[in-house]
Protein backbone atom coordinates (compact mmCIF):
# COMPACT_ATOMS: atom_id res chain seq x y z
CA UNK A 1 0.00 0.00 0.00
CA UNK A 2 1.37 3.27 -0.63
CA UNK A 3 1.37 6.14 2.00
CA UNK A 4 -0.44 9.31 0.77
CA UNK A 5 -1.15 12.72 3.52
CA UNK A 6 -0.10 11.85 7.40
CA UNK A 7 -2.45 11.01 9.72
CA UNK A 8 -4.85 13.37 11.06
CA UNK A 9 -7.35 11.32 12.86
CA UNK A 10 -7.52 10.12 16.29
CA UNK A 11 -6.05 7.19 17.41
CA UNK A 12 -7.42 5.52 20.45
CA UNK A 13 -4.64 3.54 21.99
CA UNK A 14 -5.76 0.62 24.05
CA UNK A 15 -6.99 -2.61 22.47
CA UNK A 16 -10.27 -3.54 23.78
CA UNK A 17 -10.61 -6.77 21.37
CA UNK A 18 -7.39 -8.78 21.80
CA UNK A 19 -8.14 -12.41 20.62
CA UNK A 20 -11.68 -12.06 20.17
CA UNK A 21 -13.99 -15.08 20.60
CA UNK A 22 -11.62 -17.48 19.50
CA UNK A 23 -7.57 -17.24 20.82
CA UNK A 24 -4.80 -18.84 18.57
CA UNK A 25 -3.84 -21.90 19.18
CA UNK A 26 -0.83 -21.82 21.91
CA UNK A 27 0.41 -25.38 20.44
CA UNK A 28 2.62 -25.74 23.97
CA UNK A 29 5.44 -28.24 24.10
CA UNK A 30 4.13 -31.52 24.23
CA UNK A 31 -0.04 -30.85 23.43
CA UNK A 32 0.18 -29.42 27.38
CA UNK A 33 -3.54 -28.18 28.34
CA UNK A 34 -1.99 -25.58 30.09
CA UNK A 35 1.58 -23.26 30.84
CA UNK A 36 2.00 -22.84 34.45
CA UNK A 37 3.95 -20.01 35.54
CA UNK A 38 5.46 -18.99 38.75
CA UNK A 39 7.05 -15.66 39.56
CA UNK A 40 8.94 -14.95 42.51
CA UNK A 41 9.46 -11.17 43.28
CA UNK A 42 13.10 -10.39 45.13
CA UNK A 43 12.50 -7.23 46.32
CA UNK A 44 14.21 -7.10 49.43
CA UNK A 45 16.69 -4.19 49.90
CA UNK A 46 15.63 -2.44 46.68
CA UNK A 47 12.42 -1.53 49.14
CA UNK A 48 11.75 2.37 50.09
CA UNK A 49 14.32 3.32 52.42
CA UNK A 50 16.20 6.90 53.50
CA UNK A 51 19.59 4.16 53.51
CA UNK A 52 18.78 3.81 49.61
CA UNK A 53 18.91 7.48 48.76
CA UNK A 54 14.50 7.57 49.35
CA UNK A 55 12.85 10.33 50.81
CA UNK A 56 10.96 7.90 53.40
CA UNK A 57 10.37 4.36 54.51
CA UNK A 58 8.31 1.69 52.36
CA UNK A 59 4.62 1.27 53.00
CA UNK A 60 3.76 -1.66 50.56
CA UNK A 61 3.52 -5.13 50.56
CA UNK A 62 4.18 -6.00 53.71
CA UNK A 63 2.08 -7.40 57.31
CA UNK A 64 1.68 -4.09 57.89
CA UNK A 65 -1.69 -3.52 55.84
CA UNK A 66 -2.39 0.19 55.86
CA UNK A 67 0.99 1.39 56.44
CA UNK A 68 2.15 5.01 56.25
CA UNK A 69 5.67 6.28 55.01
CA UNK A 70 7.77 7.88 57.25
CA UNK A 71 9.35 10.72 55.72
CA UNK A 72 13.34 11.42 56.43
CA UNK A 73 13.18 8.23 58.58
CA UNK A 74 13.61 4.62 59.14
CA UNK A 75 10.69 2.02 60.01
CA UNK A 76 12.72 -0.24 61.87
CA UNK A 77 8.95 -3.08 61.71
CA UNK A 78 8.76 -2.53 58.22
CA UNK A 79 12.72 -3.37 57.52
CA UNK A 80 12.59 -6.73 59.38
CA UNK A 81 9.60 -7.49 57.42
CA UNK A 82 11.49 -7.09 54.39
CA UNK A 83 14.73 -8.95 56.16
CA UNK A 84 12.81 -11.33 56.73
CA UNK A 85 11.87 -12.50 53.35
CA UNK A 86 15.51 -11.99 52.29
CA UNK A 87 16.76 -14.19 54.90
CA UNK A 88 14.20 -16.87 55.67
CA UNK A 89 11.58 -16.61 53.24
CA UNK A 90 13.54 -16.79 50.01
CA UNK A 91 14.98 -20.08 51.20
CA UNK A 92 11.80 -21.52 52.26
CA UNK A 93 10.97 -21.27 48.65
CA UNK A 94 13.83 -22.24 47.77
CA UNK A 95 13.43 -25.30 48.65
CA UNK A 96 10.41 -25.91 47.38
CA UNK A 97 10.55 -24.88 44.49
CA UNK A 98 14.38 -25.18 43.14
CA UNK A 99 12.78 -28.22 40.81
CA UNK A 100 10.43 -26.05 39.20
CA UNK A 101 11.30 -23.65 36.43
CA UNK A 102 10.79 -20.39 37.99
CA UNK A 103 11.17 -16.50 36.60
CA UNK A 104 12.73 -14.31 39.50
CA UNK A 105 11.54 -10.63 39.12
CA UNK A 106 15.00 -9.45 40.23
CA UNK A 107 15.49 -5.57 41.51
CA UNK A 108 18.27 -4.58 40.55
CA UNK A 109 19.74 -2.94 44.02
CA UNK A 110 17.92 -5.86 45.92
CA UNK A 111 19.92 -8.61 44.04
CA UNK A 112 22.83 -6.66 44.13
CA UNK A 113 22.70 -6.98 48.25
CA UNK A 114 22.14 -10.71 47.70
CA UNK A 115 24.43 -12.87 46.28
CA UNK A 116 23.69 -16.08 48.02
CA UNK A 117 20.64 -15.99 46.90
CA UNK A 118 21.53 -14.96 43.58
CA UNK A 119 23.88 -18.27 43.08
CA UNK A 120 21.00 -19.89 44.33
CA UNK A 121 18.65 -18.74 41.95
CA UNK A 122 21.11 -19.88 39.33
CA UNK A 123 22.20 -23.21 40.39
CA UNK A 124 18.65 -24.24 40.43
CA UNK A 125 18.38 -22.61 36.53
CA UNK A 126 15.81 -20.01 37.39
CA UNK A 127 15.79 -17.12 34.99
CA UNK A 128 16.37 -13.78 36.16
CA UNK A 129 14.36 -10.87 34.52
CA UNK A 130 14.56 -7.26 35.82
CA UNK A 131 12.24 -6.11 38.14
CA UNK A 132 13.68 -2.23 37.87
CA UNK A 133 16.43 -0.40 39.68
CA UNK A 134 14.51 0.04 43.28
CA UNK A 135 11.06 -1.10 44.42
CA UNK A 136 9.95 2.18 44.26
CA UNK A 137 6.59 4.28 42.80
CA UNK A 138 7.42 5.23 39.23
CA UNK A 139 3.85 6.51 37.95
CA UNK A 140 4.76 10.44 38.86
CA UNK A 141 8.77 9.85 38.03
CA UNK A 142 10.21 12.07 34.95
CA UNK A 143 10.19 10.18 31.73
CA UNK A 144 13.86 10.85 31.65
CA UNK A 145 14.46 9.75 35.13
CA UNK A 146 12.87 6.82 34.58
CA UNK A 147 14.98 6.27 31.46
CA UNK A 148 18.09 6.41 33.68
CA UNK A 149 16.60 4.61 36.10
CA UNK A 150 15.92 1.58 33.24
CA UNK A 151 19.37 1.59 32.10
CA UNK A 152 20.76 1.68 35.07
CA UNK A 153 19.02 -1.21 35.91
CA UNK A 154 19.92 -3.37 33.35
CA UNK A 155 23.16 -2.31 33.54
CA UNK A 156 23.45 -3.35 37.43
CA UNK A 157 21.72 -6.70 36.72
CA UNK A 158 23.79 -7.95 34.46
CA UNK A 159 27.30 -7.24 36.43
CA UNK A 160 25.16 -8.94 39.30
CA UNK A 161 23.95 -12.12 37.33
CA UNK A 162 26.35 -12.29 34.32
CA UNK A 163 24.08 -11.85 31.67
CA UNK A 164 21.54 -8.88 30.58
CA UNK A 165 17.90 -9.89 31.61
CA UNK A 166 15.51 -11.11 28.16
CA UNK A 167 12.50 -9.95 30.44
CA UNK A 168 11.25 -6.77 32.13
CA UNK A 169 8.22 -6.01 34.73
CA UNK A 170 8.41 -2.60 36.75
CA UNK A 171 5.02 -3.38 38.84
CA UNK A 172 4.58 0.15 40.41
CA UNK A 173 4.76 1.62 36.57
CA UNK A 174 3.79 4.62 34.99
CA UNK A 175 2.52 5.48 31.39
CA UNK A 176 5.84 5.73 29.94
CA UNK A 177 7.05 2.63 31.60
CA UNK A 178 7.04 -0.34 28.95
CA UNK A 179 7.52 2.34 26.05
CA UNK A 180 10.93 2.80 27.98
CA UNK A 181 11.42 -0.47 28.49
CA UNK A 182 11.10 -1.38 24.85
CA UNK A 183 13.17 1.44 23.42
CA UNK A 184 16.00 0.86 26.25
CA UNK A 185 16.33 -3.03 26.57
CA UNK A 186 16.08 -5.76 23.83
CA UNK A 187 13.68 -8.01 25.78
CA UNK A 188 12.58 -11.00 24.44
CA UNK A 189 9.13 -9.96 26.42
CA UNK A 190 7.77 -6.96 28.55
CA UNK A 191 5.37 -8.09 31.84
CA UNK A 192 3.54 -4.83 32.46
CA UNK A 193 0.24 -6.08 31.66
CA UNK A 194 -2.62 -7.88 32.79
CA UNK A 195 -5.30 -8.05 29.82
CA UNK A 196 -4.46 -11.46 29.07
CA UNK A 197 -4.09 -14.96 29.80
CA UNK A 198 -1.99 -15.44 26.43
CA UNK A 199 1.39 -14.01 25.47
CA UNK A 200 0.53 -11.03 22.30
CA UNK A 201 1.91 -8.54 19.98
CA UNK A 202 2.08 -5.28 20.92
CA UNK A 203 3.43 -2.46 18.73
CA UNK A 204 5.26 -0.11 20.88
CA UNK A 205 7.74 2.92 19.88
CA UNK A 206 8.19 1.76 16.78
CA UNK A 207 8.64 -2.02 16.62
CA UNK A 208 6.78 -5.38 17.87
CA UNK A 209 7.82 -6.01 21.23
CA UNK A 210 6.14 -9.68 22.80
CA UNK A 211 3.82 -8.90 26.09
CA UNK A 212 3.85 -11.67 28.66
CA UNK A 213 0.67 -10.73 31.17
CA UNK A 214 1.17 -10.77 34.43
CA UNK A 215 -1.13 -11.18 37.58
CA UNK A 216 -2.26 -9.34 40.64
CA UNK A 217 -5.42 -12.00 41.26
CA UNK A 218 -3.33 -15.31 41.27
CA UNK A 219 -1.05 -13.59 43.27
CA UNK A 220 -0.01 -13.06 47.22
CA UNK A 221 0.29 -9.65 47.54
CA UNK A 222 -3.41 -10.21 48.54
CA UNK A 223 -2.51 -11.31 52.02
CA UNK A 224 -1.23 -7.50 52.66
CA UNK A 225 -4.27 -5.96 50.87
CA UNK A 226 -7.85 -4.98 51.91
CA UNK A 227 -10.35 -7.76 51.02
CA UNK A 228 -7.11 -9.91 50.28
CA UNK A 229 -6.30 -13.75 51.42
CA UNK A 230 -6.77 -13.88 55.37
CA UNK A 231 -5.55 -17.69 55.24
CA UNK A 232 -3.55 -20.20 53.37
CA UNK A 233 -6.59 -21.68 52.39
CA UNK A 234 -8.24 -19.26 50.76
CA UNK A 235 -5.05 -18.62 48.36
CA UNK A 236 -4.71 -22.43 47.81
CA UNK A 237 -8.48 -22.50 46.67
CA UNK A 238 -8.46 -19.45 44.50
CA UNK A 239 -5.19 -21.03 43.04
CA UNK A 240 -6.59 -24.27 42.47
CA UNK A 241 -9.67 -22.89 40.57
CA UNK A 242 -7.62 -20.71 38.49
CA UNK A 243 -5.82 -23.55 37.43
CA UNK A 244 -9.01 -26.23 37.70
CA UNK A 245 -10.57 -23.48 34.92
CA UNK A 246 -7.63 -23.18 32.54
CA UNK A 247 -7.03 -26.92 32.40
CA UNK A 248 -10.57 -27.26 31.32
CA UNK A 249 -10.53 -24.90 28.75
CA UNK A 250 -7.18 -26.48 27.44
CA UNK A 251 -8.48 -29.69 27.49
CA UNK A 252 -11.29 -28.42 25.33
CA UNK A 253 -8.80 -27.08 22.87
CA UNK A 254 -8.20 -23.94 24.26
CA UNK A 255 -4.90 -24.00 25.87
CA UNK A 256 -3.56 -20.65 28.34
CA UNK A 257 -1.27 -19.23 30.28
CA UNK A 258 -1.10 -19.44 34.52
CA UNK A 259 0.96 -16.71 35.96
CA UNK A 260 1.45 -17.37 39.97
CA UNK A 261 2.75 -14.45 41.61
CA UNK A 262 5.09 -14.85 45.14
CA UNK A 263 6.73 -12.84 47.43
CA UNK A 264 9.66 -14.32 49.27
CA UNK A 265 8.17 -11.80 52.56
CA UNK A 266 4.51 -13.02 51.88
CA UNK A 267 4.10 -16.71 51.11
CA UNK A 268 7.31 -17.39 52.49
CA UNK A 269 5.60 -17.27 56.10
CA UNK A 270 5.34 -21.10 57.24
CA UNK A 271 1.63 -20.06 57.81
CA UNK A 272 1.25 -19.85 54.15
CA UNK A 273 3.83 -21.55 52.11
CA UNK A 274 1.87 -24.75 53.38
CA UNK A 275 -1.30 -23.57 51.04
CA UNK A 276 1.24 -23.19 47.86
CA UNK A 277 2.76 -26.75 48.22
CA UNK A 278 -0.67 -28.42 48.39
CA UNK A 279 -1.83 -26.54 44.93
CA UNK A 280 1.53 -27.66 43.18
CA UNK A 281 0.92 -30.93 44.08
CA UNK A 282 -2.50 -30.79 43.21
CA UNK A 283 -1.43 -28.67 39.80
CA UNK A 284 1.72 -31.77 39.34
CA UNK A 285 -1.06 -34.24 39.58
CA UNK A 286 -2.43 -33.66 36.00
CA UNK A 287 -1.55 -34.94 32.52
CA UNK A 288 -0.27 -32.25 30.38
CA UNK A 289 1.15 -29.49 32.72
CA UNK A 290 3.95 -27.26 31.31
CA UNK A 291 5.54 -25.88 34.11
CA UNK A 292 7.61 -22.52 32.33
CA UNK A 293 9.79 -19.60 32.29
CA UNK A 294 8.55 -16.82 31.27
CA UNK A 295 11.74 -16.68 28.76
CA UNK A 296 10.44 -19.85 27.69
CA UNK A 297 6.89 -19.19 27.09
CA UNK A 298 8.13 -15.68 25.18
CA UNK A 299 10.42 -17.96 22.94
CA UNK A 300 7.75 -20.36 22.58
CA UNK A 301 5.52 -17.90 21.38
CA UNK A 302 7.20 -15.63 19.30
CA UNK A 303 8.29 -19.02 16.99
CA UNK A 304 4.70 -20.27 17.09
CA UNK A 305 3.06 -16.90 15.96
CA UNK A 306 5.45 -14.17 15.24
CA UNK A 307 4.61 -10.75 14.83
CA UNK A 308 1.80 -9.74 12.51
CA UNK A 309 3.07 -8.29 9.24
CA UNK A 310 2.27 -5.56 7.01
CA UNK A 311 0.39 -2.10 7.73
CA UNK A 312 -2.07 -2.20 10.24
CA UNK A 313 -5.55 -0.71 9.21
CA UNK A 314 -5.50 1.80 12.50
CA UNK A 315 -1.87 3.04 11.34
CA UNK A 316 -2.24 3.85 7.52
CA UNK A 317 -3.02 7.62 6.48
CA UNK A 318 -6.14 8.60 4.86
CA UNK A 319 -5.14 7.79 1.39
CA UNK A 320 -3.89 4.45 2.08
CA UNK A 321 -7.03 3.75 4.50
CA UNK A 322 -9.54 4.57 1.47
CA UNK A 323 -7.28 2.76 -1.29
CA UNK A 324 -7.48 -0.83 1.15
CA UNK A 325 -10.86 -0.68 2.27
CA UNK A 326 -12.81 2.37 -0.47
CA UNK A 327 -14.19 -0.95 -2.20
CA UNK A 328 -15.71 -2.87 0.42
CA UNK A 329 -19.07 -1.04 0.51
CA UNK A 330 -19.19 -1.41 -3.77
CA UNK A 331 -18.04 2.04 -5.19
CA UNK A 332 -18.57 4.13 -2.09
CA UNK A 333 -14.87 5.41 -0.92
CA UNK A 334 -16.83 7.92 0.88
CA UNK A 335 -17.36 5.37 3.87
CA UNK A 336 -13.63 4.19 4.22
CA UNK A 337 -13.42 8.24 4.13
CA UNK A 338 -15.40 8.63 7.07
CA UNK A 339 -14.27 5.72 8.82
CA UNK A 340 -10.77 6.74 9.08
CA UNK A 341 -11.46 10.08 10.36
CA UNK A 342 -13.30 8.24 13.53
CA UNK A 343 -11.39 7.06 16.77
CA UNK A 344 -9.49 4.14 15.67
CA UNK A 345 -6.97 2.09 17.64
CA UNK A 346 -5.32 -1.44 17.81
CA UNK A 347 -8.97 -2.85 18.62
CA UNK A 348 -9.93 -1.84 14.97
CA UNK A 349 -6.76 -3.81 13.31
CA UNK A 350 -9.46 -6.59 12.44
CA UNK A 351 -12.04 -7.09 10.11
CA UNK A 352 -15.05 -6.76 12.43
CA UNK A 353 -13.13 -3.66 13.79
CA UNK A 354 -12.55 -2.18 10.07
CA UNK A 355 -16.09 -3.12 9.61
CA UNK A 356 -17.46 -1.61 12.89
CA UNK A 357 -15.98 2.07 11.62
CA UNK A 358 -17.39 1.60 8.26
CA UNK A 359 -20.47 0.91 9.33
CA UNK A 360 -21.02 3.38 11.66
CA UNK A 361 -20.22 5.46 8.49
CA UNK A 362 -23.05 3.83 6.65
CA UNK A 363 -25.62 3.85 9.37
CA UNK A 364 -25.04 7.77 10.04
CA UNK A 365 -25.58 8.75 6.68
CA UNK A 366 -28.63 9.75 5.24
CA UNK A 367 -31.50 7.58 3.16
CA UNK A 368 -30.50 9.67 0.17
CA UNK A 369 -26.41 8.43 0.65
CA UNK A 370 -26.94 4.66 1.40
CA UNK A 371 -29.66 4.76 -1.75
CA UNK A 372 -26.87 5.40 -3.64
CA UNK A 373 -24.45 2.78 -2.37
CA UNK A 374 -27.61 0.11 -3.08
CA UNK A 375 -28.03 1.33 -6.20
CA UNK A 376 -23.88 1.13 -6.85
CA UNK A 377 -24.33 -2.94 -6.65
CA UNK A 378 -25.10 -4.91 -9.49
CA UNK A 379 -28.35 -7.27 -10.66
CA UNK A 380 -27.62 -10.66 -9.55
CA UNK A 381 -26.60 -12.41 -12.61
CA UNK A 382 -27.39 -9.55 -14.94
CA UNK A 383 -26.40 -7.53 -18.32
CA UNK A 384 -23.18 -6.51 -16.16
CA UNK A 385 -21.95 -9.92 -15.06
CA UNK A 386 -22.38 -11.03 -18.59
CA UNK A 387 -20.37 -8.60 -20.42
CA UNK A 388 -17.65 -9.10 -17.38
CA UNK A 389 -18.06 -5.92 -16.12
CA UNK A 390 -18.28 -6.32 -12.28
CA UNK A 391 -15.70 -5.42 -10.08
CA UNK A 392 -13.47 -8.85 -8.48
CA UNK A 393 -15.17 -9.09 -5.32
CA UNK A 394 -19.04 -9.11 -7.45
CA UNK A 395 -17.67 -11.38 -9.79
CA UNK A 396 -16.06 -13.90 -7.26
CA UNK A 397 -19.33 -14.03 -4.72
CA UNK A 398 -21.91 -14.48 -7.45
CA UNK A 399 -19.84 -17.44 -9.16
CA UNK A 400 -19.52 -18.93 -5.64
CA UNK A 401 -23.29 -19.07 -5.33
CA UNK A 402 -23.07 -20.49 -8.97
CA UNK A 403 -24.69 -17.55 -10.37
CA UNK A 404 -22.03 -17.56 -13.49
CA UNK A 405 -23.53 -21.13 -14.18
CA UNK A 406 -27.36 -20.51 -14.95
CA UNK A 407 -29.34 -22.63 -17.23
CA UNK A 408 -31.61 -20.47 -19.71
CA UNK A 409 -34.58 -20.58 -17.23
CA UNK A 410 -32.77 -19.68 -14.47
CA UNK A 411 -31.48 -16.52 -16.49
CA UNK A 412 -34.63 -15.74 -17.52
CA UNK A 413 -35.94 -15.93 -14.17
CA UNK A 414 -33.56 -13.61 -12.69
CA UNK A 415 -34.08 -11.23 -15.56
CA UNK A 416 -37.70 -11.05 -14.53
CA UNK A 417 -37.18 -10.75 -11.18
CA UNK A 418 -34.53 -7.86 -11.25
CA UNK A 419 -36.55 -6.10 -13.53
CA UNK A 420 -39.82 -6.35 -11.19
CA UNK A 421 -37.50 -5.68 -7.98
CA UNK A 422 -35.97 -2.54 -9.55
CA UNK A 423 -39.20 -1.29 -10.50
CA UNK A 424 -40.96 -1.37 -7.41
CA UNK A 425 -37.95 -0.37 -5.15
CA UNK A 426 -35.55 2.02 -7.18
CA UNK A 427 -32.75 -0.05 -6.47
CA UNK A 428 -31.41 -3.83 -7.42
CA UNK A 429 -31.91 -7.15 -5.30
CA UNK A 430 -28.69 -6.98 -2.57
CA UNK A 431 -28.24 -10.58 -1.01
CA UNK A 432 -24.59 -12.03 0.62
CA UNK A 433 -24.43 -14.52 -1.71
CA UNK A 434 -21.90 -16.30 -0.16
CA UNK A 435 -24.47 -17.14 2.93
CA UNK A 436 -26.55 -18.89 0.35
CA UNK A 437 -26.86 -21.00 -3.05
CA UNK A 438 -28.64 -20.56 -6.11
CA UNK A 439 -31.43 -21.82 -4.64
CA UNK A 440 -31.54 -19.97 -1.42
CA UNK A 441 -31.38 -16.36 -3.21
CA UNK A 442 -34.52 -17.29 -5.58
CA UNK A 443 -36.67 -18.52 -2.63
CA UNK A 444 -35.20 -14.75 -0.68
CA UNK A 445 -35.94 -13.35 -4.19
CA UNK A 446 -39.34 -13.85 -4.52
CA UNK A 447 -40.04 -13.60 -0.79
CA UNK A 448 -38.68 -10.18 -0.36
CA UNK A 449 -40.05 -8.79 -3.44
CA UNK A 450 -43.30 -8.79 -1.52
CA UNK A 451 -42.13 -6.34 1.11
CA UNK A 452 -43.00 -2.89 1.17
CA UNK A 453 -40.34 -0.35 0.84
CA UNK A 454 -39.35 0.67 3.55
CA UNK A 455 -39.27 -3.23 4.90
CA UNK A 456 -37.12 -3.80 1.88
CA UNK A 457 -34.73 -0.56 1.76
CA UNK A 458 -33.77 -1.68 5.98
CA UNK A 459 -33.06 -5.49 4.61
CA UNK A 460 -30.87 -4.53 1.46
CA UNK A 461 -28.68 -2.31 4.00
CA UNK A 462 -28.08 -5.31 6.34
CA UNK A 463 -26.94 -7.19 3.22
CA UNK A 464 -24.61 -4.66 2.24
CA UNK A 465 -23.04 -4.49 5.27
CA UNK A 466 -22.77 -8.36 5.78
CA UNK A 467 -21.38 -8.33 2.53
CA UNK A 468 -18.57 -5.58 3.30
CA UNK A 469 -18.11 -8.14 6.39
CA UNK A 470 -17.40 -10.94 4.43
CA UNK A 471 -15.21 -8.93 1.85
CA UNK A 472 -13.40 -7.66 4.98
CA UNK A 473 -13.11 -11.06 6.60
CA UNK A 474 -11.23 -12.38 3.13
CA UNK A 475 -9.17 -9.55 3.30
CA UNK A 476 -7.74 -9.40 6.74
CA UNK A 477 -8.72 -12.96 8.06
CA UNK A 478 -10.77 -14.31 11.04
Amino acid sequence: MTLHSPITARRYPRDMTGYGETPPAANWPNGAKIAVQIVLNYEEGGENNILHGDAASEAFLSEIVGAAQWPGQRHWNMESIYEYGARAGFWRLHRLLKGIPVTVYGVATALARAPEQVAAMQRAGWEIASHGLKWVEHKDMPEAEERAQIREAIRLHTLVTGAPPRGWYTGRCSMNTVQLAAEEGDFAYIADSYADDLPYWSRIAGKDQLIVPYTLDANDMRFASPQGFNSGDQFESYLRDSFDTLYEEGVAGAPKMLSIGLHCRLVGRPGRVAALKRVLAHMAAHEGVWFATRAQIADHWAAEHPAPTGPRPSELDRGSFIEAFGGVFEHSPWIAEGAHALELGETHDTARGVHSALARVFRAASDEKRLSVLTAHPDLAGKLAQARRLTAESTAEQAGAGLDALTDAERAAFTELNAAYTEKFGFPFIIAVRDNDKASIMAAFRRRIENDRPTEFAEACRQVERIAELRLLDKLGA
